[in-house]
């Protein structure tokens, strides 16, 4: 596996061992696990409980922090499908997977889209405080790096998935629709930071049987009916 020299602080807690970006340290998720805690741990949870012998669509990664539980968790022929676009992030969630010996996760240094390409992603504040796992597609005042985004059906291809996990930053509605042909085909658990317009969501998800079941941790959750 090729790994980046990055600026990290080595942390752990029950599911693993993590390399934290130092430049983040004042980010949730940086917090949450530097004090040996788990950050979302209802979120974790629930993915554990519910992902079968299916595999896993998670995305943004940030430096890994959900990597160990969920990979930890899924079925033997299962893989764990990762994405992170910020270079630093994508560099210490390698990491993550090194210290860890994880060898069931495809991690992506891209982002999830509607189409292939590459877009800008703002990684710092104006005043040059790395986002971290705030990194965002959406346009706003910052300093900004082009990365690569993906498209999940190109991703995973015919694999099976179970859940879809999507926290990146109101992008949700384009990585959806690059998931679409993977939805029909599977109808996974969908777990939304930020769930899409009212008119999108009509005309793709709602003729699936899509659902809201319920939330976690500020994510909204959606099953298929029927």
């Amino acid at each position: 596996m090729r790994t980046e020299q990055v600026h990290c602080i080595l942390a752990s807690n029950a599911y693993g061992h993590y390399a934290v970006p130092m430049s983040c340290v004042h980010r949730p998720a940086s917090r949450a696990i530097l004090s040996g805690g788990i950050f979302e741990p209802q979120t974790v949870a629930f993915m554990r409980e519910n992902c079968g012998d299916r595999d896993i669509v998670h995305a943004g990664t940030f430096f890994g922090d959900f990597l160990p539980a969920l990979s930890a968790a899924i079925a033997p022929n299962a893989i764990l499908w990762a994405f992170e676009p910020n270079p630093e992030s994508h560099a210490c969630a390698t990491w993550t997977l090194r210290l860890n010996n994880i060898s069931n996760c495809r991690l992506h240094q891209a982002g999830l889209g509607a189409e292939r390409g590459t877009l800008p992603l703002v990684t710092h504040q104006m005043d040059d405080l790395a986002l971290g796992g705030a990194s965002t597609f959406v346009n706003r005042a910052g300093r900004s790096t082009c990365v690569g985004v993906l498209r999940v059906d190109d991703a995973v291809g015919e694999r099976p998935v179970g859940i879809l996990q999507l926290d990146v930053e109101h992008f949700e509605e384009q990585a959806l629709t690059g998931a679409l042909k993977t939805i029909q085909r599977n109808r996974p658990i969908a777990i939304l930071e930020t769930v899409p317009s009212e008119a999108w969501w009509s005309k793709h998800m709602t003729p699936l049987g899509y659902e809201r079941v319920g939330s976690v941790s500020g994510n909204t959750i959606f099953r298929a009916k029927g």
